[in-house]
């Protein structure tokens, strides 16, 4: 399902999006638009867990694995 929305985008920006389109590097500018916002949203998300990790720090979830490959595996030569 998709939701039709309006935007308003400089004539320069429609434009690279025509052109894009008619160059056959994507299918629409839709394609474009969707693709960019997609980017855009993981970008978000990115520095959304890199701001936990800033003041949460890291999770220590591996200790126990290496607490135990450390008094079980042999990494000798």
């Amino acid at each position: 399902m998709s939701t039709q929305i309006a935007v308003r985008l400089p004539d320069a920006m429609v434009a690279a999006l025509d052109r894009a389109v008619a160059d056959g590097r994507a299918p629409s500018r839709a394609a474009i638009v969707g693709s960019a916002l997609e980017r855009e949203m993981r970008r978000l998300a990115a520095e959304h867990d890199a701001l936990l990790l800033e003041q949460q720090g890291a999770p220590d979830d591996l200790d126990a694995v290496v607490a135990w490959t450390a008094t079980t595996v042999d990494l000798g030569d």
